[in-house]
This record gives structure tokens, sequence and C-alpha cells, in this order.
């Protein structure tokens, strides 16, 4: 069988060469619609680039070796920053192709093409050449296809697009990792990926933690795919309390394997989306890719967590993901 590789940013490399990995990070973001904020100011690529050269360095000293940048395609991605970044500071980045969910993406231009025939096929084919060709002139492929959905309900505009995103998992054996809001539709993402050939263990259904529905993360287990536990810091959406006992419900449930950790971090933006910083102040001082290491770690230790689950978390399940293995069934 051919050797397994995974595209970063600046070259291929196989899952046995990650070290401890952070599943849901972000270099930089622009919403849908930052360029006619004229009022903004400009996004500087100097500062980006120091900004995020030190957060890298910063994880590198907690031992990370790579990450995951699943920046949607119609969320300001940047492959270019990355690339840069990732030059300067001999780390892996792996990004995403893929588009975000209906209420905060791009998709008034999707879903207009699609009204003249460029839906799921059409969107697919393009998935499938950022993965095997490139992204544009840049040279840079996509290592990860990713998908989002909005809170309580898919939307028809949403299922468009997971169905695309699982034609291009199928034709090109790419990984898929989900956005999902308020922890919901995670299991109905799982149920339409896996109708439409995608193995359930190529998934990563993220932002689980954003409930504390053990139910909800079981189901999602026992389907066989990954849960992403990515956002902790961001404390205005659910506090990393309910996280962390969520967490080690599901690690006395015997589900280490199957659990991936992150904080979906935002180190940069494009225009000013945050009209008042000092409203989020207080949650910034600990959304970045430090927390888990300096806070979230030692709180699962004292709740029972031990060792060789918390590598697995970081390590094993992120290599095995890549890697294309299937998960043992849980109870």
């Amino acid at each position: 069988m051919p050797e397994v590789t995974i595209n970063t940013v600046t070259g291929t490399i196989t899952p046995e060469a990650l070290g401890p990995t952070l599943m849901h990070e972000h270099l930089m973001v622009g919403y849908p619609g930052w360029e006619s904020d004229t009022a903004a100011p400009a996004p500087a690529r100097t500062e980006a680039i120091a900004l995020c050269t030190d957060r890298i360095d910063e994880m590198k000293g907690h031992g990370v070796t790579a990450m995951i940048d699943p920046c949607p395609n119609d969320l300001g991605r940047d492959v270019e920053l990355m690339a840069d970044v990732a030059a300067r500071t001999g780390f892996a980045i792996i990004c995403a192709t893929g588009l975000y969910k209906e209420d905060q993406g791009g998709g008034a231009y999707w879903k207009f093409r699609a009204e003249t025939g460029g839906g799921a096929d059409y969107i697919a084919d393009m998935y499938i050449g950022e993965l095997t060709e490139g992204i544009g002139d840049t040279g840079i492929k996509a290592g990860i296809i990713k998908v989002a959905t909005g809170a309580g309900a898919i939307s028809d505009y949403e299922r468009m697009l997971l169905e695309a995103a699982a034609k291009a998992s199928v034709a090109t054996g790419a990984p898929i990792t989900t956005h999902t809001d308020q922890g919901s539709c995670g299991d109905e993402q799982q149920a339409i990926l896996t109708e439409h050939g995608v193995p359930a263990h190529r998934i990563v259904v993220g932002h689980s933690c954003g409930t504390d529905d053990h139910d909800y993360h079981m189901k999602i287990a026992r389907g066989g795919s990954y849960l992403g536990f990515d956002r902790f810091g961001i404390e205005i959406l659910q506090p990393d309390e309910l996280r962390v006992s969520s967490l080690l419900a599901l690690l006395t449930s015997g589900c280490e394997d199957r659990v991936v950790v992150s904080h979906d971090s935002v180190w940069c933006w494009k225009g000013a989306p945050i009209a008042a910083p000092e409203l989020v102040a207080p949650m910034l001082e600990i959304w970045n890719p430090n927390h888990f290491f300096e806070r979230i770690a030692p709180r699962l230790r004292d709740g029972g967590a031990s060792e060789e689950q918390i590598n697995k978390m970081l390590v094993d399940n992120p290599r095995r993901f890549f890697a294309g293995e299937e998960l043992p069934t849980v109870n």
C-alpha cells in the first residue's frame, strides 16, 4: 500500500511525524464583508507574521509540533500567510478547503451560482483541485476538508456543502473536520457524511464541547467519529468547567481514543469585527493556544485523567485520524 501523507502548507509529512497537535486554531479570520469596512485599519502583513510567529514559538515551548488551521475559503483564508509563518518557524500547519455555514459564510455567492447549475458537484471539484493540485496559483495544497452548520438545524445550503465535502473526501481520501454551533447537529453531520460514503473515522465533529450532553457525545462516539473538544477558553459560549467535566465523562466512558483538543483561537483579524474589545478582553487573556497546557490539562489530571489519556488526545488520535485507522467500537 502507498505511504499515507498529509499535505501541509510547506509540503507533505507522514502521520508518524506528528507530535502533539492542536486540531483547530486560526492564524487569521475575515468574516465576509470585512473588506467593506473602510473605516477599519488594513491588516498589516508584517505585524501578522510577527504575532503568528510568536504564537507558534509559544506552542513549541509546550512541545506542540503541528496544528490545523481549518479556515474555510470564504472566511478570509490566507494560505500564503500560513506558509510564510510555517517556513519561518519550522512548524507543520495543515490548511483546509471548504465553505462556512450559511448565516456567517459566503452563501450569497454560492447560492446564486447554484441557481445556474454550479452546486455540489462544482464545489466538490473545487475542493478536489485544492487538495490535489493546489489553491489558486500558490501551489499550496489543502490537507483537510471543512464543513459547517448552524445551530439547531441543517439548512438546504449547508446540506449541499456537506454533500460536496463527502464527494471530495471519497474521491481523494481527505479527512473532514466540522463546525457545529451550541453542541447541535454533529450527529446529523455524521449521518449525512457517512451516508454519502465517508468513513466515520475520517470525520472530526468539531466544537462538540459546545454542550455537556453526554448522550449526544456518546452517540457520535459510538458512530465511530472523533469529537473535537476544541473551544477551550471561549467562556462566553460555554464555561471551561463544563467542557472539562464533559471530557472527563467521555474519558471515564472509554472514549479517550476519539477526542482531539484545541481552542479555535483567532490570532489576527481582517477588518475589525469586535466593535468593543473591552467586552472580550478577559476572555482574550486565556483564549490562546497555550491555554490547554497551562490550565486545562492540570484540571483534567486533578479530575482523574491519566497522562496516557492526555497524550492520546494530543498525539495518538491526530496521528490515527490522518492515517485513516478505523476506531474500535465503544459500548
